[in-house]
C-alpha cells in the first residue's frame, strides 16, 4: 500500500449528497476486475455521454480538476453496497483523499485498507473550499497533512480533523491490516507458546 503523508493540489468539487458506491463504479465493471484498471470507469455514467465522449458538464472532466488528488464531496459519500472497487476506481482516477461531511461506514473503512484517506470536515468548510477553488481555478491549492492532522485551505486556514491513531500509523507507513499484524509476529509467537503450554489440548489439531 502506498504511504500517505501529505498531498497538495486543486480540490475537485463534487458536492452531491448520498453518492453511493454504484455511482462511483457500476457492478458490471467489477466482474473479474483487479485493483488496477478501474480508473476509466469511475463515475462512468456521469463522466461520459451515450456516445462514449466526455461530458463537459461533469466537474472532474474539467481542468484543473482532471486527475486531482483531492475530491470534495457531499454528505454520506460512499454509501450503499460494501464495494471495495469504489475505492480502487477513485484511486485509479488519481484521488488520494476525499473530504466530506460524512461517509458510508464500510466505504470509510475500505479507504484505509487501500491508502485513500477519508477526511470528515463540517459541510460549511467543504463548501467554502469548493467555492475558493472554483473562484481561482488552477491557482487555489488545498493541502492535506496526515502527520499534523490538518487540512490547509486555499485561503491558508488550518482545519484539524480526527483520525484513529492505528489507522493513521498504517497510512503513514503504507501498511494494511495484514502488514500491521505481521509486524507483531514475535509477540504473537510468544503468546502462542504460552498458550500451548497452558492449554496443550487446544493445540492438538493445529497444523504447523
Amino acid at each position: 500500500m502506498e504511504k500517505f503523508i501529505t498531498i497538495t493540489g486543486p480540490a475537485a468539487p463534487l458536492l452531491w449528497a448520498n453518492i453511493d458506491t454504484d455511482m462511483i463504479i457500476p457492478v458490471q465493471r467489477l466482474v473479474g476486475a483487479s485493483r488496477t484498471g478501474l480508473g476509466p470507469y469511475g463515475f462512468e455514467r456521469f463522466r461520459y455521454r451515450a456516445d462514449g465522449s466526455e461530458n463537459p458538464d461533469f466537474p472532474l472532466n474539467r481542468e484543473p480538476f482532471r486527475g486531482s488528488p483531492i475530491l470534495l464531496a457531499g454528505p454520506n459519500f460512499g454509501c450503499g453496497s460494501s464495494r471495495e472497487g469504489a475505492v480502487w476506481a477513485l484511486m485509479g482516477m488519481g484521488v488520494r483523499c476525499v473530504i466530506a461531511p460524512s461517509f458510508g461506514d464500510i466505504f470509510f473503512n475500505n479507504c484505509f485498507q487501500n491508502g485513500l484517506l477519508p477526511v470528515r470536515l463540517p459541510e460549511e468548510v467543504v463548501r467554502r473550499i469548493a467555492e475558493e477553488t472554483e473562484a481561482s481555478p488552477g491557482n487555489a491549492r488545498t493541502t492535506v497533512d496526515l502527520e499534523r492532522q490538518v487540512v490547509v485551505t486555499p485561503w491558508g486556514e488550518e482545519v484539524s480533523f480526527a483520525v484513529d491513531a492505528r489507522k493513521k500509523e498504517a497510512m503513514l507507513e503504507g501498511l494494511d491490516e495484514i502488514a500491521l499484524t505481521k509486524r507483531r509476529a514475535e509477540e504473537i509467537a510468544a503468546w502462542q507458546a504460552r498458550d500451548r503450554a497452558a492449554r496443550p489440548w487446544a493445540w492438538e489439531s493445529v497444523v504447523e
